[in-house]
C-alpha cells in the first residue's frame, strides 16, 4: 500500500532513496501485525510464499546486497541445495527474530548508504549466470534494486494477508498508526 513518503531535504538523494525503501519495508512489517505463528507461516495459495518467509527473504536479500556493496560476502550463502530455506522459517527462527534481524539490517543499510563517498561508487556483480560477466553496479543501483525487490514482495504480502483474514493494507496502516 502506498503511504506518504516525507519530502527529503533539497538534494538529499540518499535520504529520498532510504525513505522509499523504508516505506516498502513498512508494508511488509504491517502485513504480519497481529498474526499467530501459524498464520504467519501458512501458505494460503498454491505458492510457496508465506508472510514469515517474505520477512526472512527480504531481510536476507537486503543484507546480501549491502554486504556485496561493501566488498564482503553475504551472511548466508544460498545455492540450489538450500534456496528453499530463503522463504521459510527453519530451526528456532520466528517472525519476531526475523523482524529484529531485518531492523538491524535496515540500520546497517542506512549507515552504509549515508557513509559511502558517492552513490556513483560501484562494486562488482556476483558471478552468476543472470548477471553480465564482469558487470558492476553503483550504490544508487543497489538502493533502487532494494526498493524494487521490497516493493514487489510488499505486494505479495498484501495479497497473502488479505487471503488469511481479510485485512487490507488500509486497515493495517490504521492498526499500525502509520
Amino acid at each position: 500500500m502506498v503511504t506518504h513518503v516525507p519530502a527529503e531535504e533539497y538534494g538529499d538523494e540518499r535520504g529520498a532513496l532510504l525513505s522509499f525503501l523504508e516505506e516498502q519495508r513498512g508494508g511488509i512489517r504491517r502485513a504480519v501485525l497481529g498474526l499467530t505463528h501459524e498464520q504467519a507461516v501458512s501458505r494460503p495459495s498454491v505458492s510457496e510464499l508465506s508472510l514469515a518467509g517474505l520477512v526472512k527473504h527480504v531481510a536476507e536479500t537486503e543484507q546480501g546486497w549491502i554486504a556485496r556493496a561493501r566488498g564482503e560476502e553475504p551472511a548466508v550463502h544460498r545455492d540450489p541445495s538450500n534456496w528453499q530455506e530463503c522463504f521459510a522459517l527453519v530451526d528456532d527462527e520466528t517472525v519476531e527474530s526475523q523482524l529484529a534481524y531485518w531492523e538491524k539490517v535496515a540500520a546497517e543499510t542506512e549507515a552504509f548508504a549515508r557513509s559511502v563517498p558517492s552513490l556513483d561508487d560501484t562494486f562488482p556483480l556476483p558471478d552468476q549466470p543472470w548477471f553480465p560477466p564482469g558487470g558492476r553496479v553503483s550504490v544508487r543501483w543497489v538502493l533502487l534494486h532494494l526498493i524494487r525487490e521490497t516493493a514487489r514482495h510488499a505486494g505479495h504480502a498484501d495479497i497473502i494477508r488479505e487471503s488469511l483474514d481479510g485485512k487490507t493494507a488500509f486497515e493495517l496502516v490504521a492498526l499500525a498508526g502509520k
